[in-house]
């Protein structure tokens, strides 16, 4: 029988897991979370984590930062007077210094753990059901526990396609494509996503030719459409191989490599030969397991947790949080979820605000944005302004030899409240976090642009766009 009752119990470690876990303790509550991931780890147990911190996030940007220095150094010192010789690349210890960098952190999360009192458990989580109390009886491993409240934040992974087995050595999804040892002289990808276009951008970098295909028939349709014909335009340049509206028909493996035939958007048949290939086409959510068909735990047609606004299911006291929910596949998504849950059950007013959630994209330039695009606020009528600034047009990107790039802020032309921010060039994901403050609390573009910006520093291209939306811009 079960004999340890905690006041929460969270099933998965990742982002949003983690996080809730750390929240709930600090607000007094017994806590513990529990984690059955697979991911190799030195000692041989389960890494917490997550995708994000093991196969995601972290490893992806230790790789783009590795490839940026080295096509800097191959294409830009000179041109600022650098001499270095030409640079090679060891591609196995650029592995090993991202594999590091995961150790470090995931161990470090176990350190919060401890720092926090959060019980970890080493295990798959599961509904067993309810004590005669409202409780819920709870198997981890080969345990079970009581909870008061349990919070489900299993996360996602990586869809396949049908008739493509990922092997993780040939065909790869984002678990092959982070350890990849050895530069591909020729490397194609299965869709134009955030993780097609990172990882395109890490071996085009060191010198991979890399042609992506796109089911879609729009490139990035998620982002505002300037941002996506500026972001084509760029990576274009840069060697990457972009096809849209494309049909992938089948894909062969053999000693050379792999074969893929596809047909393009005009209906002809193609043929593209390389070395590896990575298949990049969406996640979907973690549920298998959980016994939720046994506790009639409510799921929606894509499967993914039904949740309501403050993410509670169907179930007295369970929530569930982050990939394995509606919104955004994001990592900071889950986190604020979890923070939020946690409030809750505290007896706290947490909220999770959905409609600014920022997007960025790691490529150089980076892309991010926050709120609407003008296309999506067109198609609903609303009345809007526009101002948009270049990179080309400020001091501190021109001294980067940062230039290409723009920010695109959009407000409603009769209340001037800020409705979208949309930004491609260097720092990106940094710059964007002011406009997430801005419009968390309401705010015009007015305020924005009678904010002093220190000079010089890129956030002043923010500023300037905020002052074009009413026509007076004072460097552009």
């Amino acid at each position: 029988m079960p004999n340890t009752l905690f006041d929460v119990l969270v099933i998965g470690g990742g982002p949003g897991g983690y996080v809730a876990a750390i929240r709930a303790a600090q607000l007094g509550l017994k806590t513990a979370c529990c984690e059955s991931n697979p991911y190799a780890d030195p000692k041989g147990e389960p890494r917490l984590g997550g995708t994000c911190l093991n196969v995601g996030c972290i490893p992806s940007k230790a790789l783009l930062h590795t490839s940026h220095l080295f096509e800097e150094a191959t294409h830009s010192f000179a041109a600022q007077g650098i001499g270095v010789g030409k640079p090679k690349i060891d591609a196995s210890k650029m592995i090993a210094r991202k594999d590091a960098i995961v150790n470090q952190l995931t161990t470090g999360i176990k350190g919060l753990f401890k720092k926090n009192k959060v019980t970890f458990l080493a295990g798959h989580g599961s509904f067993v059901g309810q004590d005669g109390q409202g409780n819920w009886q709870m198997q981890v491993g080969d345990k079970q526990y009581i909870a008061r409240h349990v919070i489900l934040a299993t996360g996602s992974s990586p869809r396949h396609l049908p008739g493509i087995p990922v092997d993780n050595e040939l065909i790869c999804d984002n678990v092959g494509a982070l350890r990849i040892s050895s530069v591909p002289k020729k490397l194609a990808i299965i869709g134009a996503g955030v993780i097609g276009l990172e990882m395109g951008s890490v071996w085009r970098r060191l010198g991979a030719e890399v042609t992506i295909l796109e089911a879609l028939p729009d490139f990035l349709a998620a982002a505002d459409q300037d941002i996506a014909k500026e972001a084509r335009k760029l990576f274009t340049r840069q060697g990457l191989t972009i096809h849209t509206g494309c049909k992938v028909d089948a894909v062969k493996t053999s000693k050379k490599g792999v074969a893929i035939a596809w047909t393009n958007k005009d209906g002809k048949a193609a043929t593209l030969e390389a070395d590896r290939l990575i298949v990049s086409v969406g996640r979907q959510p973690n549920t298998a397991g959980l016994n939720a068909d046994e506790v009639r735990l409510a799921t929606n047609e894509r499967g993914q947790i039904e949740v309501n606004e403050y993410c509670q299911t169907n179930l007295p006291n369970v929530w569930a949080i982050g990939d394995v929910v509606r919104g955004p596949m994001l990592a900071h998504k889950a986190s604020e979820e979890g923070v939020m849950v946690a409030e809750r059950i505290a007896g706290q007013a947490g909220h999770c605000n959905l409609a600014l959630i920022p997007s960025v994209v790691y490529t150089s330039p980076e892309i991010a944005w926050v709120g609407q695009t003008e296309q999506a606020l067109k198609a609903a009528g609303v009345a809007i302004k526009v101002g948009k600034i270049p990179y080309l047009a400020n001091g501190r990107a021109l001294g980067m030899d940062a230039r290409d790039g723009f920010v695109k802020t959009i407000a409603c032309a009769q209340t001037d409240r800020i409705l979208g921010v949309h930004i491609i060039g260097a720092n990106a994901s940094e710059l964007i976090a002011e406009a997430v403050v801005a419009m968390e609390f309401g705010a015009s573009s007015e305020d924005i642009a009678r904010i002093c910006h220190a000079h010089p520093t890129l956030s002043e291209v923010l500023h300037e766009s905020a002052l074009a939306c009413d026509g007076r811009a004072l460097h552009f």
